[in-house]
């Protein structure tokens, strides 16, 4: 067996499993405490949020789904579920009969703007507080050089 893998150096492996254990828990954080202070699933939040992003409020199903880096499927099931929910609604595209749009209600909007400042203030709390100035652009440019990478790179 010729194993050419290139394996982590202690070094790497650890800044690597630190990057990934700091990912889950941020993201659980603020998923309880969205559900806790809103009612809304950190997926509910990232939908409502590109939504109301827009003036108009309302995308094309693959759009919103390219501008939140999920798969169609994925979308749909979780369309549905807010849809129910009164969180969004489908609509007909009046620019091209075939298509349709998901745009967010004014129930959604008003939920979505109630948990905004509470779920900044918890950003604020676990992340931007717990950093300098210095420390905060030097994180944005180490993310902003990976997530050019990624981009860059076919899925």
């Amino acid at each position: 067996m010729n194993d050419t893998t290139e394996w982590l150096s202690p070094a790497e492996q650890h800044a690597w499993r630190g990057f990934v254990r700091l990912h889950q828990k941020l993201s659980a954080r603020l998923n309880r405490d969205l559900q806790a202070q809103s009612k809304l699933s950190g997926a509910d939040y990232e939908i409502l949020v590109a939504l109301t992003d827009v003036p108009a409020g309302r995308m094309r199903p693959q759009d919103l789904a390219q501008e939140i880096d999920w798969e169609q499927s994925r979308l749909s099931h979780q369309i549905v579920r807010m849809a129910k929910r009164g969180l969004v609604t489908r609509e007909e595209c009046a620019e091209d009969g075939r298509g349709t749009l998901v745009a967010v209600t004014p129930a959604g909007r008003q939920v979505v703007e109630a948990a905004a400042p509470k779920h900044v203030a918890t950003v604020r709390r676990l992340v931007i507080d717990a950093l300098g100035p210095d420390e905060l652009a030097t994180l944005a440019k180490i993310y902003g050089r990976i997530l050019e990478r990624l981009d860059d790179e076919p899925s």
